[in-house]
């Protein structure tokens, strides 16, 4: 009794920290890279565009303060070299407040006391942000999220390709899409910044206030979702199929899950992370998929994937099997490429639509406009094969050919090495063809036809 209260005690807690461990926020690392160059000394309202984008980037500041999970740090370009005619230094950004859980009160008193002199090395600033990112404790746990904010009131002025970094940061796994706030851009410099992340457009100091809030929420939170598979008459009733969520810009895998119903009889609520643009893959045959899905960060959001499926079950008719593997290539109807090779006397779930089977017997056996319905079993029979058996009195070269409507049609060469040779094939008509190998005459060919009969053996000695 005691070591069944012990393993089951054992059990339990293994459980537990299982749970707990699942259940673990992740890490959230946000560094804000922040322009201070000298454009934004410009009026912008009534006050140069650093004064209200120090006070309101202050303000977000006061309200992430005591936030778990989550360290913050903080980048600047263009406040340590004055602009020179002729003369400018893309070297000019240093992350001035380095990460960690309680960076705020540095990164207020560096906003306050920064002067705005440079110029705008966007690239470059966010090519040093990949070493701001320290690693990870490797006891701790916790994914990581690693976050780059840019405001900017310019684009790249040291003919960079701040784009191009951001991809390779983002296709490294370094950081996520990083979110560009661009302070009163005109329409050119905002088209040069879409590509860099997830642009928000902060055309007046109102407007900024609120792309600054709505930036620091997706940032910082997941959202529900729930995937439903949607059957052919438009039901979310399909389920226990494999789905991958992939970032449509990278293709790095977000999430890998089995599909499923919950108690309730609907699909599961899952969480997902607001800050990519998805692309969902639903691992039927063949594969489902849904491009360009955006979830709004603190919104339920319902991805609705079309996957109606049917059963296709393949069976060896007049009979039961002999027991010898065949396979069957499955194709789209009228298309070249093979979805799947389903073996003659399985099920196999397909998506809605025609398809065009091969059947790997002796003769191949094409099946066309194969119906898969909703909901339903299509069942398709492949005749059982009779056996042949080939006796030659000396190994020789030859071939079986089927007889149809006249014509002969090439099956298989025979092996002309053998003094026995044995072959399946479909039910039907045949004539092979042989010559002794001391034969030197093409006269001395010797042609015999059999008929072949589902599960019945027959011989032919030449």
């Amino acid at each position: 009794m005691r070591q069944t209260s012990f393993l089951l005690a054992l059990l339990l807690g293994l459980a537990s920290a299982a749970q707990d461990k699942a259940a673990t926020p992740p890490l959230t690392r946000m560094l804000f890279v922040m322009d201070a160059s000298n454009s934004m000394n410009a009026f912008w309202g009534n006050q140069p565009k650093i004064n209200t984008a120090r006070e309101l980037l202050l303000n977000a500041l006061k309200e992430l303060e005591g936030q778990p999970d989550l360290e913050l740090a903080l980048r600047l370009y263009g406040h340590q070299t004055p602009i020179q005619p002729g003369k400018q230094d893309c070297d000019d950004t240093r992350l001035e407040v380095p990460f960690s859980g309680n960076s705020i009160p540095a990164m207020k008193s560096t906003l306050q006391s920064v002067r705005c002199l440079g110029t705008t090395p966007i690239a470059r600033s966010l090519e040093r942000a990949a070493g701001d990112f320290p690693p990870l404790d490797p006891k701790d746990t916790r994914k990581v999220r690693n976050v780059i904010i840019l405001i900017t009131d310019g684009i790249e002025a040291c003919d960079e390709d701040p784009c191009a970094v951001s991809r390779a940061l983002q296709a490294k796994g370094i950081t996520l899409k990083p979110f560009v706030i661009g302070v009163g851009l005109d329409d050119t410099q905002k088209y040069a910044l879409q590509c860099v992340g997830n642009y928000f457009d902060a055309s007046t100091p109102e407007l900024f206030e609120h792309v600054l809030k709505v930036v620091v929420t997706q940032a910082l939170n997941s959202t529900t979702a729930q995937i439903s598979l949607m059957t052919a008459d438009g039901r979310p009733t399909e389920t226990d199929v494999p789905v991958t969520l992939y970032d449509q810009r990278t293709g790095k895998v977000i999430e890998h899950l089995m599909h499923t119903m919950n108690d309730r009889g609907i699909p599961d609520t899952l969480r997902i992370d607001p800050i990519y643009t998805y692309r969902v893959v639903a691992h039927t045959v063949p594969p489902s998929m849904r491009n360009d899905v955006v979830v709004k960060p603190g919104v339920h959001t319902v991805i609705a994937v079309d996957a109606g499926t049917g059963l296709l079950h393949i069976k060896s008719g007049n009979g039961p099997s002999d027991g010898t593997m065949v396979q069957a290539i499955v194709r789209r109807s009228g298309e070249g490429g093979t979805l799947i090779a389903q073996e003659v006397g399985s099920t196999q779930r397909l998506r809605t639509g025609t398809y065009d089977l091969e059947v790997l017997t002796l003769p191949r056996l094409m099946i066309p406009d194969v119906r898969i319905d909703q909901s339903k079993t299509t069942e398709i029979a492949v005749p059982r094969s009779g056996v042949l058996n080939i006796l030659p009195s000396t190994p020789g070269p030859g071939a079986i050919f089927a007889k149809k409507d006249g014509q002969l049609e090439w099956v298989a060469d025979l092996d002309p090495n053998a003094v026995r040779s044995q072959y399946r094939l479909l039910p039907g008509t045949y004539e092979v063809i042989y010559r002794s190998r001391s034969a030197r005459r093409t006269e001395l060919s010797l042609k015999k036809d059999v008929t072949i009969e589902s599960g019945r053996s027959s011989t032919i000695n030449f």
